[in-house]
């Protein structure tokens, strides 16, 4: 790997590259780790590798990032390890599977889940896995929607909240659980037309609140989503 960082110990563990907005680390068996703090924030689906994108002032956890390095050297040690008859089967391998999925998702307040910040579709998809009940299949909707109305939209989960925007313009539109409901906050509402019914103490913003029986309309909230992409974003 001509002119990119490698980091090895009984076999790759990961790679390095650096790009205009980001410094990526990518592991070659990321797939195969247990990262319960979600530093894995990018990948190549149906790929073994994971990725974690740094962007200027993110701080990563220091704590969490030795512990998958040291997954990553145990999982290197593991494939390069002889094979028994028994290996990967019975009670141990079901152990190891629970632990390569990782911990619960911990439900905070109203059961809006707790994911770790992280940029990219993959911290957002396990924000919506974890939305609790009817709520999942609602945020499932709203993320297709979303893509569809505008494809170069760009994700991350901020504060426990999926973020969604244009790279480098800011972000147009957030999503958060609340016990009863789903608020969508249109960061730039007063200016979209209709204007979203919620109001808020801040003066630019408006909520679509989202109730498990409430109907949704599909082309106006893919309306306020185009609209909402090509005004200036919030910077967060």
């Amino acid at each position: 790997m001509r002119g990119v960082p490698v980091w090895s110990h009984d076999g790759i563990i990961c790679t390095g590259e650096t790009y205009k907005k980001v410094v990526k680390l990518t592991f070659g068996k990321g797939a195969s780790l247990a990262d319960p703090s979600g530093l894995f924030n990018s990948s190549l689906e149906g790929n073994t590798r994971r990725a974690i994108d740094i962007r200027e002032g993110d701080v990563l956890d220091a704590k969490a990032f030795k512990a998958l390095i040291q997954a990553a050297v145990a999982e290197n040690l593991r494939s390069s390890a002889p094979k028994s008859r028994s290996q990967g089967s019975g009670v141990r391998g079901q152990e190891s599977d629970k632990v390569r999925k990782g911990k619960k998702v911990v439900l905070l307040s109203g059961g809006n889940p707790q994911i770790a910040k992280g940029y990219g579709d993959a911290p957002v998809q396990a924000y919506i896995a974890a939305m609790p009940g009817w709520k999942s299949e609602l945020g499932k909707r709203l993320d297709a929607l979303i893509v569809g109305a505008v494809p170069n939209v760009y994700k991350a989960v901020k504060w426990n909240s999926p973020f969604y925007g244009i790279e480098g313009q800011g972000w147009f539109l957030g999503i958060h659980c609340f016990t009863k409901y789903i608020k969508v906050a249109f960061f730039r509402g007063a200016s979209l037309r209709p204007v979203p019914p919620g109001e808020s103490k801040q003066k630019e913003v408006r909520y679509l609140d989202l109730h498990e029986d409430d109907p949704l309309d599909e082309a106006q909230f893919s309306a306020w989503v185009k609209q909402a992409s090509q005004l200036p974003g919030e910077r967060m």
